[in-house]
């Protein structure tokens, strides 16, 4: 009893840890959008997403009975197997923090626990059904919906705002976009705060601590609640940077969209009970407001890496569930060689990350994705568009010239051939120009015709550098 009471306590605070990293990776959610457009100053706007994420707790179980209740039989499965899957969890959220790419929390903690009930009771004990209509459709229908959603939106308050005077328009979506965020924060708080909930309330009836069934007990809510909020009020700042600035531009009426429509879908995900991912939702709302100003780009390189990670977040964190599972049934010393290897690892991603420090002095500036082509579709329209200059010629030249023009090299025509111009300028463009001039003369023979000389200008043909008497 006291090795079983030992391993439930693991288990839970184990859990509440899943819930800090939640809190700080899914920050960037509520507030990403209005810290870049500077409708609040970064450490308010986290505070301010913290406290609502708290109260947002409070609010509803219907996720947290999706995942206690629905996902995974709860018959056979043993609080190890709730500790596998936290670690899978765990691990995946911090190393996409570390990269700063905006991946689900909520399927990083589904994928460890499914790879680690399949591998204590087989797949059998996955409820397939459940993990279809609850989890799968809304991980693939939300980004899409809350994106033409945000679209739509954002096209609609540029045509309203069209004949307005710009500075009191733009001062009214700042303060709308302070309220929707508000709402995403407290949206978030409903869904992902009692994710926990549900694992810890799994993990209490698999210890036979409470009755199969039971809702999560109020100290389990409130544990988890503050963790969320702590984890939110340290601020994932890596995330925030990708997700406000790295994905696209925003303006105050973009961002206003893009909230609105994500606190909508995630408050509805939440009443029917889906474990939605509130990084997809806000992800593709971003992307749909981008879209919806005229002139907006997304970056679909940083969208593109997101995706990918999106893709890989369910089967990366089941493969660690799975294997944490297995080195945990070994005994208490596996558990604790395990427990071990977590709290390592995550040292060490710590450590990796101070080598570039990213927090709220410098959240706003552009990450090196920003400075990237946009993509293919903004590509697409560059492609139709006329040049800016015509390829520079570099082998055939007029008949009566013996030099090539100047433009054929992109530098200025004083520059090309002439001594006194080299000397002018000996470390900028003249040199490598003169450079160029003399190789080019050497591997082009020179015309037949005599040398054309041009008394306005001191250049010498490169043909006629050597005098006639000396080349007899």
């Amino acid at each position: 009893m006291e090795s079983f009471s030992l391993i439930l306590a693991i288990v839970v605070i184990t859990a509440l840890a899943f819930d800090f990293t939640n809190g700080f990776h899914d920050t960037a959610n509520a507030m990403a959008t209005t810290i870049s457009t500077g409708a609040l100053k970064p450490k308010v706007a986290v505070a301010m997403s913290a406290a609502l994420n708290l109260v947002g707790a409070f609010l509803s179980v219907e996720v947290a009975n999706t995942i206690s209740k629905g996902l995974v039989d709860e018959a056979g499965i043993r609080p190890e197997v709730i500790f596998a899957a936290l670690v899978g969890a765990i691990l995946w959220n911090l190393l996409t923090w570390l990269v700063g790419l905006p991946s689900s929390s909520s399927h990083a903690l589904m994928g460890g626990l499914i790879g680690a009930t399949v591998a204590s009771a087989g797949f059998g004990a996955v409820h397939g059904g459940v993990l279809v209509t609850k989890v799968m459709i809304p991980a693939v229908a939300a980004p899409v919906v809350a994106g033409v959603a945000a679209l739509a939106a954002t096209r609609l308050s540029y045509t309203i705002g069209a004949k307005s005077d710009g500075k009191a328009a733009e001062k009214g979506h700042r303060a709308g976009q302070i309220a929707s965020a508000g709402l995403v924060s407290l949206a978030h708080g409903t869904n992902d705060a009692q994710k926990t909930m549900g694992i810890i309330t799994l993990a209490l009836i698999a210890g036979g601590a409470i009755a199969p069934g039971s809702n999560p007990p109020t100290w389990v809510i409130l544990s988890a609640g503050l963790a969320i909020a702590l984890g939110t009020y340290i601020g994932g700042w890596r995330i925030i940077r990708t997700m406000g600035t790295g994905l696209t531009d925003l303006q105050p009426q973009q961002g206003f969209a893009a909230q609105t429509s994500s606190a909508a879908a995630i408050l509805a995900s939440s009443h029917l009970g889906f474990s939605l991912s509130t990084t997809h939702v806000v992800s593709g709302s971003v992307m749909g407001a981008g879209l919806g100003r005229k002139g907006g780009v997304v970056r679909w390189s940083t969208a593109g890496r997101m995706a990918i990670a999106w893709v890989l977040t369910l089967p990366a964190a089941a493969l660690v569930g799975a294997g944490a599972e297995a080195v945990t049934g070994l005994g208490d010393w596996g558990t604790a060689l395990v427990a071990v290897f977590l709290v390592a690892s995550s040292a060490a991603i710590w450590k990796i990350s101070r080598r570039q420090v990213v927090d709220h002095t410098n959240v706003t500036a552009a990450p090196a994705a920003s400075e990237e082509p946009a993509g293919v579709v903004t590509q697409a329209i560059a492609a139709v568009a006329p040049p800016s200059s015509a390829p520079a010629p570099v082998l055939e030249f007029p008949a009566q010239a013996t030099e090539p023009p100047a433009h054929a090299l992109n530098v200025p025509a004083q520059a090309v051939g002439s001594p006194a111009a080299a000397l002018a300028d000996p470390i900028g463009a003249a040199p490598a120009a003169a450079l160029l001039a003399e190789d080019l003369a050497a591997t082009i023979p020179a015309p037949a015709s005599a040398p054309r000389t041009d008394p306005a200008s001191s250049a010498t043909p490169a043909s006629a550098a050597v005098p006639p008497s000396a080349a007899v």
